[in-house]
């Protein structure tokens, strides 16, 4: 008799067990589905996705706005021609709602040609009323240590941006960080990997060697490390995306990467949203 009970109780324990393991199992499903969807959201979220302000240069401020949304990308690096330099307050407030209202940031202002200390006050000037803490510039080489001294004043970040070999003051990353290097840590760079690699140099490489000062970045590819090259959709030219998104990790790059698309700018929306899905998709993959 003390057999049969002791094999009833461990026959009914194993039930109850088998029960209890039946009720939650759908929640257990659920707990490993939502704790997978969160894994690619945050994988998503690691890197800012963003818009470099020149691939609208076709387009007004509502339509770019279009094209962002039906993409879901979320931050904009604000060109003049969708926010004037005199812009007055109010119009500065109805730029931030028209962002706002389409789930975007304006994270920058530039890229801003300077031939003058005077305008480099203007553009510093210009940063502070949008409410932005990062001009992607280009300034001479002697007003180098003015805009040094603007960064120290004002805690704003410059970034200077690198237009490949017709560029012949800043060609590359390698040419800015020799006229950085010894200024303000507020001064920087924005790296078009696209340009540097057009100029004949390695982007992931230069990416891993002045991590320190690249403050934002010119997500592109291009069709050939020369001159000749030309901008492309991200999965279709030399440069090894997948590589360069594992150095972005690797260094826990914390600025925005915008698409700067310069092909088909009449008609950029498919080149882009494609460029969009690969970087997507390479981010997913890694």
């Amino acid at each position: 008799m003390k057999n049969k009970s002791a094999s009833r109780r461990q026959f009914l324990q194993q039930s109850f067990l088998a029960g209890t393991a039946l009720i939650t199992a759908p929640s257990l499903f659920n707990n490993t589905a939502h704790a997978e969807e969160q894994s690619t959201v945050n994988k998503q979220d690691s890197l800012k996705l963003g818009i470099a302000g020149y691939s609208f240069v076709h387009f007004n401020l509502e339509q770019s706005l279009a094209m962002m949304k039906r993409m879901d990308v979320r931050y904009l690096c604000i060109k003049d021609f969708h926010l004037p330099f005199d812009s007055s307050a109010e119009q500065i407030a109805a730029f931030h709602k028209k962002l706002a209202d389409a789930n975007v940031k304006g994270y920058a202002v530039g890229p801003i040609y300077t031939k003058t200390t005077q305008d480099i006050d203007k553009a510093f000037d210009y940063a502070k009323r949008v409410g932005v803490d990062l001009i992607v510039g280009i300034p001479e080489i002697k007003d180098l240590p003015y805009v040094s001294q603007k960064c120290k004043e004002t805690n704003i970040r410059y970034a200077i941006h690198n237009h490949g070999p017709e560029d012949k003051i800043y060609p590359n990353a390698t040419v800015i960080w020799n006229n950085i290097k010894s200024l303000d840590k507020n001064v920087g760079m924005c790296f078009d990997m696209g340009h540097n690699m057009r100029d004949g140099q390695d982007p992931l490489k230069d990416l891993l060697r002045y991590k320190d000062r690249i403050f934002d970045l010119h997500l592109k590819n291009v069709t050939s490390a020369t001159a000749e090259g030309k901008t492309c959709e991200l999965g279709r030219g030399v440069i090894n995306i997948p590589a360069f998104v594992k150095g972005l990790q690797k260094i826990k790059y914390s600025g925005s990467c915008s698409l700067e698309f310069e092909k088909d700018m009449k008609d950029p929306l498919a080149g882009l949203a494609e460029s969009v899905g690969y970087f997507r998709g390479v981010l997913s993959a890694i």
